[in-house]
């Protein structure tokens, strides 16, 4: 059914453009979904009486749309904006396109998710060879209105029409070294409309075409720009890494330009309502006087700071906006308490002041690192500005992971080549490369790099996110670099001054030395410091505000969370960080340490039963030593002990050279050893004679395991006087009967254990499921299993069809092209492999109604896994050491969305 547009008199089947300002407010800070982030709070900010200048947003559903239909727009659309361009021009009083007082405006992306610099803006649109004139006659300043200009010359031919920019920044390079000035704003009048002349010359030289002088055609092109540019590879890339659908679609805001470039009484800046790197409670940002927002947010000036504290704290030279701007920065700083009391957050803000007067142009919730995001949800929550639950879900689990390796250490000499601006807190060795390809390259090739560039553009999201660390020797605090590296958790030095780099010999150049590509620097994102060669690192305190949140989170969490260990190491630091048990230890590992594998070989190699026992009564003490370490640990609480689990040929030698090794030790003939290892080898040994196939032929190993396993238990209990509660995993069940018979030779090695050392204790015997006929039989496998822990690694390997070993090569082209919404390794296929959870949960509790059931995969550390656990009625996920607490964080979330 038509609608009729307030105030328009449009009819339309469906209604594509939200007003806002001069007193309009179409939308608000709730309809992000439908208006982007950006739209949604400009409307948001206009209606709660901030200075916004008047503009509207075409919606998402616009993006989606323009896409189904091939990159058209409707008629209807048209129809729409013109009256979005004559609400803008009711307001400002100006008409776009007049070549006497025209109208200017902006054309910016703004998808309901943050996606900091990785879309395309158009600024100053409007001008051309008549309204330039005009400009410059209504500002009474010839020099600010070719400026303009001529920023907006290079910015549509780079983002609209797809031209070198290189060829344009060229241009503006030798304009100013023929004149002999250093900076941009040191050019004249007379030098801008040169340089324009020259900038319209490229433009018809690359495009063939003369520069675009109609303001609709103009307008129309950069709609279309922004819209293409939700597809373009570094927004690809970033919604990958950043699990943004591509469904959503960005919306597009049309707003009136105001100008910080209109001399020393205009500025424009980026700021924060508290500390983005560390959570303090201070103003954080920076500004330019004479300048527009892309001047900052590119790196291309290095930028001021807002307060005097912040210039002093830096020893910097420039005036800050405190002292250069007094009033204008007391306004501003009153909408900074306003803003963030109105979104009980802390807000990432941008602003431009025109001749003295403050302009809003956007707010949204700040990207922050996990130790600013923990203080800041922690210090909210006990001001009363949000509640505890509120805290709870304000901290983004993964991002946990910033905060629990290990960083510089403090005493370790430091070799320093130079300082630049403490960017994105951490710290990160590695080797230095000079672009994002290679960056990429050597990261998948196991290197740890160090991505070193002049200044960072979207185009570089790829090498960010590979390398270890990022440095810039141009760029702010807010700087894209800064920016991206806070989100994705990178350290970041930006704005290292004192560096060049010549990209053509790949060496950077600092104080007198070289570093050429591929040697090692280190960089500390917490003092800026940019050192060469690897430095020492120190283990991470986890106290303070991480405590508190965590605490808050272990009383609202249901799913317990257990590490996957096997070493004392692991377990010891999965305990440090609130691990309530081991939910998988692989016994495999211990088989492999190089002081036993000898025995290992030898029972296997084994002719007979005799043969293999021999070889096992050597290995009973090593095995009973190593669960006794554990246990230590783990006194009092659940340890799941996978029996032997891989075939056996892995244990086997495969070079000649180990052959003969091999041979001499176990007392055999090389000639044996092959025959041996002939007769064992399998095509598919994932799909062969492994798990609980091994102990049904071999039934011996799993009952030295067992012994071990009781004895050292019933020892720690002696000792410690808290006894851990074995649970003893039969891996790779497939029937209720392979169970049934494991579960024979695991309580008999317990009866006589218990009978030898005139004790027991509790213990008990379960699967992992990680086979489909497991799952869709759990009801029969229940009658034996007490527990069932989901192999969810290999669960999806036989679901799918696909070995995780292999399937990098291509999972990324089927999550590009919507196959599977995520990688199925990294977060858990809920369609598929979740149904085949979701039957045997249901079917083992049918039989067995207190049945212990648990996931122990890489899924257990995997927030939207865990959530899925939660909704399944899981008992507990288990996780690498280091992931626990992200799993905890993850399961409070979980528990508080299933409240509602």
């Amino acid at each position: 059914m038509a609608t009729i547009l307030a105030d328009t008199g449009i009819s339309t089947d469906q209604r594509y453009v939200y007003r806002f300002g001069g007193g309009v407010s179409d939308g608000g800070k709730g309809d992000r979904n439908l208006l982007g982030g950006k739209g949604a709070n400009l409307a948001e900010m206009a209606s709660i009486g901030l200075p916004v200048p008047p503009g509207f947003t075409i919606s998402t559903e616009m993006c989606t749309r323009y896409y189904d239909e091939g990159g058209r727009f409707p008629d209807s659309l048209r129809d729409e904006v013109a009256a979005g361009i004559a609400h803008i021009e009711g307001v400002t009083g100006k008409m776009f396109g007049d070549k006497a007082d025209p109208l200017l405006v902006s054309v910016r992306s703004g998808a309901r998710a943050s996606m900091p610099g990785m879309m395309d803006t158009v600024l100053n649109l409007g001008l051309n060879d008549q309204t330039v004139e005009g400009l410059a006659a209504t500002s009474g300043d010839a020099r600010f209105a070719w400026d303009s200009y001529r920023r907006f010359i290079q910015m549509y031919s780079d983002v609209v029409l797809e031209l070198d920019h290189g060829a344009f920044e060229e241009a503006l390079e030798i304009a100013k070294e023929d004149n002999g000035y250093f900076l941009d704003t040191d050019l004249t009048a007379d030098d801008l409309r040169k340089l324009v002349a020259e900038y319209k010359a490229l433009v018809e030289q690359q495009w063939g075409k003369p520069f675009p002088q109609d303001v609709h055609d103009q307008l129309w092109g950069a709609v279309g720009a922004v819209f293409g540019s939700w597809q373009s590879e570094r927004a690809k890339v970033y919604r990958r890494l950043n699990d943004i659908p591509a469904a959503w679609g960005t919306a597009v805001n049309i707003q009136a330009m105001v100008f910080g470039n209109m001399g020393d009484t205009s500025a424009t800046g980026v700021a924060f309502t508290r500390d983005p790197a560390k959570g303090d409670r201070a103003y954080y940002g920076e500004f330019l006087i004479n300048a527009q927002g892309e001047d900052v947010v590119a790196g291309i000036r290095t930028p001021q700071y807002l307060t005097k504290a912040a210039k002093d704290a830096a020893a910097a030279k420039p005036a800050s906006m405190e002292e250069a701007m007094p009033e204008t920065f007391t306004e501003l700083a009153k909408v900074f308490d306003l803003l963030e009391t109105h979104y009980r957050d802390m807000q990432d803000i941008e602003f431009t002041v025109q001749q003295g007067k403050l302009w809003m142009l956007q707010t949204r919730s700040g990207k922050r690192t996990a130790k600013a995001a923990l203080k800041i949800a922690v210090e909210m929550a006990e001001e009363g500005l949000i509640t505890r639950e509120e805290a709870i879900a304000r901290v983004e689990p993964q991002a946990l992971d910033q905060l629990l390796h290990p960083t510089l250490d403090p005493k370790a000499v430091r070799d320093v080549l130079t300082k630049g601006l403490p960017a994105s807190p951490g710290a990160a060795s590695g080797a230095a490369v000079f672009d994002s390809d290679t960056a990429e390259k050597r990261a998948a090739a196991g290197d740890s790099v160090i991505l070193i560039r002049v200044e960072t553009s979207p185009e570089d999201i790829h090498g960010m996110h590979a390398a270890k660390g990022i440095l810039t020797a141009r760029g702010g605090m807010t700087s894209h670099a800064a920016v991206v590296a806070r989100g994705m958790g990178r350290p970041c030095v930006s704005g290292a001054g004192s560096i060049s780099i010549d990209i053509k010999a790949r060496v950077m150049r600092v104080g007198g030395r070289e570093i050429a590509e591929g040697d090692i620097v280190t960089i500390d994102g917490t003092t800026g410091e940019v050192m060469a060669g690897a430095v020492p690192t120190v283990q991470p305190e986890l106290s303070g505000d991480f405590g508190t949140l965590m605490g808050w989170a272990d009383e609202v969490r249901r799913l317990k969370v257990r590490a996957n260990a096997e070493t004392p190491l692991d377990a010891k630091t999965a305990r440090e960080f609130g691990a309530e048990g081991i939910g998988l230890c692989r016994t495999e590992h211990m088989f492999f340490d190089a002081e036993r594998i000898t025995n290992v070989r030898q029972m296997i190699l084994a002719e007979d039963e005799a043969g293999r026992r021999a070889a096992l009564a050597k290995l009973l003490p090593e095995q009973r030593s190593d669960f006794v370490q554990l246990f230590e640990v783990m006194a009092g609480l659940p340890v799941t002990i996978r029996l032997l689990d891989p075939p056996l040929h892995e244990f086997l030698p495969h070079e000649e050279a180990e052959f003969a090794e091999v041979a001499s030790a176990a007392g055999v003939d090389i000639d044996t050893l092959k025959r041996r290892a002939a007769e064992l080898h399998e095509f598919n040994p994932m799909l062969g004679h492994r798990g609980c196939r091994l102990g049904v032929t071999y039934p011996e190993i799993y009952e030295m395991q067992a012994r071990a396993i009781f004895e050292a238990a019933i020892e720690v209990a002696e000792k410690s006087g808290a006894a851990p509660i074995p649970e003893v995993m039969i891996p790779l069940v497939g029937t209720r009967r392979e169970l049934e018979l494991m579960k024979i030779v695991v309580d008999q090695a317990a009866q006589a254990v218990f009978a030898d050392k005139g004790r027991t204790i509790e213990y008990l015997v379960g699967t992992m499921i990680e086979l489909p006929r497991a799952a869709l039989m759990a009801g029969e496998i229940a009658e034996v299993g007490e527990f069932f822990s989901f192999g969810t690694n290999d669960l999806t390997q036989t679901t799918l069809g696909v070995s995780r070993d292999d399937a990098a090569r291509f999972l990324g082209v089927y999550v590009e092209k919507g196959i599977y919404a995520k990688d199925p390794f990294v977060s858990l296929d809920v369609e598929g492999v979740g149904q085949l959870i979701e039957l045997a949960a249901e079917r083992g509790r049918k039989t067995r109604a207190g049945i212990k059931l648990g996931i122990c995969g890489e899924h257990g550390g995997d927030p939207a896994s865990i959530a899925f656990c939660e909704q399944t009625g899981l008992d507990y996920v288990s996780a690498s050491p280091y992931r626990v607490p992200i799993a905890r964080l993850a399961a409070a979330q979980a528990a508080l969305a299933a409240r509602g």
